[in-house]
């Protein structure tokens, strides 16, 4: 069997990828974060950016202007104010 191990010592950014039917399936091993995609490198590249999200890589708050660009009034928009949604507890 495959070790994840180097001299003893563990790989970091460690990924597992396998085929299943039509798609490739790829997991990033410490965050557990798995996606998908029609070929290898559309796999890899998608669990890139959904690890960089995760890690707070990607995205930012947005600026007033985005949000009015969206037809939302800057003064209206609250994030993280209030319960969270039954299904999210």
């Amino acid at each position: 069997m495959a070790s994840s191990t180097r001299d003893g010592e563990p790989h970091e950014d460690e990924i597992r990828m396998w085929r299943e039917g039509d798609s490739w399936i790829i997991t990033d091993v410490e965050t557990g974060i798995t996606t998908q995609g029609e070929t290898r490198q559309e796999a890899l590249e998608m669990l890139d950016d959904a690890v960089a999200g995760y890690k707070g890589e990607r995205g930012h708050e947005p600026t007033d202007e985005e949000l009015r660009e969206l037809g939302v009034d800057p003064e209206d928009n609250t994030t993280g104010n209030g319960d969270l949604p039954d299904f999210m507890q």
